[in-house]
């Protein structure tokens, strides 16, 4: 796989049937290292070979990597069509595996907070967007700044990547409490990635849902639940495909890491 840009393909996803509806959906964490935007890209994959036609923005302004895990170079970033220096069918490319993705710059400062144009721009973009395909995703920047929430807020539902360590746990809690106190969620979906051993997923998921009965639910007319949408094992296989600047579900089909993202595509709803 070369680092050259991809073709942009704006003319390739074809309008939505009338009365059908777009999925979209906000993967984030609440903190970063859980290897949130590698998930996401691979269960991209996932989807599209299911038929789906998926469009991934990264929209971590501040701290895009989703360029580097796809290893694109793009000529048009998200940042260049929210200055209007572009148009926004330039920053649509091909990614390997079969889906659309927008690209963003990485460590650009004046987007690390929420102005009212910042606001406009993105609700603008997704809204443009979201007609032409099957399936959205929007790739987050982790923590609850301003940027993150209110990106997280454009999507139907919210998938929070963790991982089994206290940290992304404590970080994971504080993000859904956040998201139901201020965005009136109460479903989240949760993929816990870099499971040590088989139940993690379970395990941490139940140790969320206890936290949130004891600290969070009892103050909300409605309860959060949060909804298992699998674990993803710890797997060599995954920094190998990283370190290639690959897609795990491309490069290494049979591993186990890569068998968990397909299986967690095939529970998401359509």
């Amino acid at each position: 796989m070369t680092a050259a840009a991809r073709t942009p393909a704006p003319a390739q996803a074809a309008a939505r049937a009338p009365g059908s509806r777009t999925r979209l959906t906000a993967v984030t964490s609440g903190k970063g290292g859980v290897g949130k935007t590698v998930v996401c890209a691979n269960l991209a994959a996932a989807l599209a070979a299911r038929g789906e036609r998926v469009l991934v923005i990264d929209a971590d302004l501040g701290l895009a990597n989703l360029d580097v895990v796809l290893n694109l170079t793009p000529k048009v970033t998200l940042q260049d069509v929210i200055d209007g220096r572009r148009r926004l069918d330039e920053a649509l490319v091909h990614a390997p595996g079969g889906f659309t993705a927008v690209l963003a710059g990485s460590g650009l400062v004046e987007y690390s907070r929420l102005t009212a144009d910042l606001r406009d721009r993105l609700l603008e973009i997704v809204e443009t967007l979201r007609p032409r395909f099957d399936r959205v995703l929007l790739d987050t920047g982790a923590g609850i700044s301003d940027v993150v929430l209110f990106t997280v807020s454009l999507a139907d539902e919210v998938l929070l990547v963790a991982n089994p360590e206290p940290t992304s746990l404590t970080d994971a809690y504080a993000t859904i409490k956040v998201l139901a106190t201020t965005q009136n969620r109460r479903r989240i979906t949760l993929l816990v990635n870099q499971a040590t051993q088989a139940g993690d997923g379970r395990r941490v998921a139940t140790q969320l849902q206890r936290v949130l009965a004891n600290y969070v639910n009892p103050g909300l007319a409605e309860p959060v639940v949060l909804d298992l949408l699998g674990e993803i094992p710890e797997d060599a296989a995954v920094r190998e495909a990283v370190l290639q600047r690959e897609l795990l579900v491309e490069a290494l089909p049979g591993s186990p890491a890569a068998r968990a993202v397909v299986a967690a595509a095939a529970k998401m709803p359509r």
